[in-house]
């Protein structure tokens, strides 16, 4: 692989990885339908070709609408924040990996694990925050929108990977200001009301 190669490889598996942080198999998944279907000039390493297989496709397909509308359920998105915290930066490492199509399959792996898992448990967290924010400030209420904008911005971010990989440190950093801001907000919100049920007379 070559420098620019390189450098696009790395942007798209950074960017693939930060949607696995919101949706640990969306990303995967479209990785999978465009290895499948030569899409987006995508080259999987060898080690990693199983991704591109029908197998794979329609395993990544149900894990993905599992996790959808799982995470809509109020009961079920705690236990799917909680695998998260495991699954989703492997899901990172695999993305980030596997789009190092020219690279040695140790090197691969290695800048997966560096680049890809952190990056998702990063936003992984991020999410957590705002989850556990709006939580506390909506009851839950808030939960299952906030969870469709996230399979959005997941697909949306991936989808730019794809497409436009240049842009993904900009569109990382907007995402993840994003996020920090809706977390202080409903902490801000949350503190508020707790000082005002404080003053309340008994």
């Amino acid at each position: 692989m070559d420098a620019a190669h390189w450098v696009l490889a790395l942007l798209l598996g950074l960017s693939l990885a930060a949607s696995a942080g919101l949706n640990a198999f969306l990303p995967l998944l479209m990785l999978s339908v465009a290895s499948r279907f030569h899409l987006a000039g995508i080259d999987l390493g060898s080690s990693f070709a199983w991704l591109g297989t029908d197998v794979a496709m329609v395993v990544l397909t149900v894990a993905t609408v599992v996790e959808i509308v799982g995470d809509k359920i109020p009961a079920v998105d705690h236990a799917l924040h909680a695998v998260g915290l495991v699954v989703r930066p492997i899901a990172g490492w695999l993305a980030a990996a596997s789009v190092l199509g020219g690279a040695d399959p140790v090197v691969a792996a290695v800048v997966g694990l560096i680049i890809g898992a952190p990056t998702a448990l990063g936003f992984h967290a991020a999410k957590t925050g705002t989850r556990a924010a709006s939580s506390a400030t909506t009851l839950g209420i808030a939960n299952p929108f906030l969870s469709a904008i996230e399979d959005v911005l997941s697909f949306l971010v991936s989808l730019i990977g794809f497409l436009a990989p240049l842009l993904v440190p900009f569109v990382l950093a907007l995402l993840a200001w994003l996020l920090w801001r809706l977390t202080g907000s409903a902490r801000a919100r949350l503190a508020s009301r707790k000082a005002s049920e404080k003053l309340a007379p008994p």
